[in-house]
């Protein structure tokens, strides 16, 4: 999806910094052209060359040195972007933003182009709770631009709260979604997915080696293209997919249940689940002692 897609990446001035390197080279193996621009702040943290280096591209960071080409770079970076992303997004980049200053080349280029401009916020929780940052980003969304919800963890600072940047390869999921058709938009779809287990006593289970991979895999596309998913699912050691309802069960019972409670509201049902076709008639309520002889499941 992101195959020839031009993105702009602005790094602001924040320790996470560093993950956004990570997103860059994600982007560039998804085949998408990157081009990067630093604030002042943004050097401190990681060296041009290493964003130069991921992006094979030259790094921006100074609005009045001498260009690499013959052109307006912030007006050529503007026109290029087939989307923009901010990531680490401060409070002070989306403050200059939300009221419209432009003093330097990334709030600048953020104002003159006419691509999606999508903000991954990340600071200190108290930064991002304070009103006036909550102010700013609601007048941002209602202009139309997009936010990366943060994650709740330990900050660099050392507290433990809301503002931790999304991980990058969540971040590169976002922006892929972002250039899917919308064509399941007001659509629900219901995905099982996963093994389900069937205890035999308190240690002792059956179950299947089904990953769940297809049915995740499922869940995401059908999301990216703007349904309503809900996923139900087996156990998995698979990260949950964001923006989807995630209903967990663990025998073929409660997958069942689960099922025929959301059958009458979805408009599509994929069952790509690889349930048990057997349950033990008896589940002990101890653990089964280890004996010689052979024993049966009834």
């Amino acid at each position: 999806m992101l195959e020839g897609k031009n993105i702009v990446v602005g790094v602001a001035g924040g320790i996470a910094a560093y993950k956004t390197a990570d997103v860059v080279s994600r982007l560039k193996k998804a085949g998408a052209s990157v081009n990067v621009i630093m604030t002042e702040t943004a050097v401190q943290f990681v060296a041009p060359l290493t964003f130069q280096t991921l992006s094979q591209n030259f790094v921006y960071a100074d609005m009045f040195k001498e260009p690499k080409n013959w052109e307006v770079e912030h007006i050529a970076l503007a026109e290029k972007a087939d989307l923009f992303l901010v990531a680490p997004a401060t409070a002070n980049i989306i403050g200059k933003i939300s009221n419209g200053i432009a003093d330097d080349m990334l709030s600048t280029t953020i104002m003159a182009t006419k691509a999606k401009v999508v903000f991954a916020p990340s600071m200190n929780c108290n930064m991002y709770s304070n009103p006036i940052v909550q102010s700013n980003m609601e007048k941002l969304k209602n202009l139309g631009y997009e936010f990366i919800n943060p994650n709740v963890g330990r900050l660099a600072c050392g507290t433990y709260g809301e503002g931790r940047m999304e991980e990058p390869a969540e971040i590169v999921d976002f922006i892929e979604s972002s250039f899917y058709k919308k064509d399941l938009l007001h659509k629900k779809v219901v995905i099982t997915a996963g093994p389900t287990i069937e205890p035999l006593d308190p240690v002792r289970y059956m179950t299947n080696f089904s990953s769940g991979r297809m049915g995740y895999s499922l869940a995401r596309e059908a999301r990216n293209r703007g349904a309503e998913v809900v996923l139900i699912t087996g156990p998995t050691s698979l990260n949950t997919p964001k923006g989807v309802e995630v209903v967990n069960v663990s025998t073929t019972r409660e997958m069942l249940n689960a099922v025929e409670e959301k059958f009458d509201s979805c408009d599509v049902l994929i069952k790509s689940a690889a349930p048990l076709d057997y349950r033990p008639e008896k589940v002990s309520d101890i653990k089964i002692k280890k004996e010689n002889e052979q024993k049966s499941l009834q």
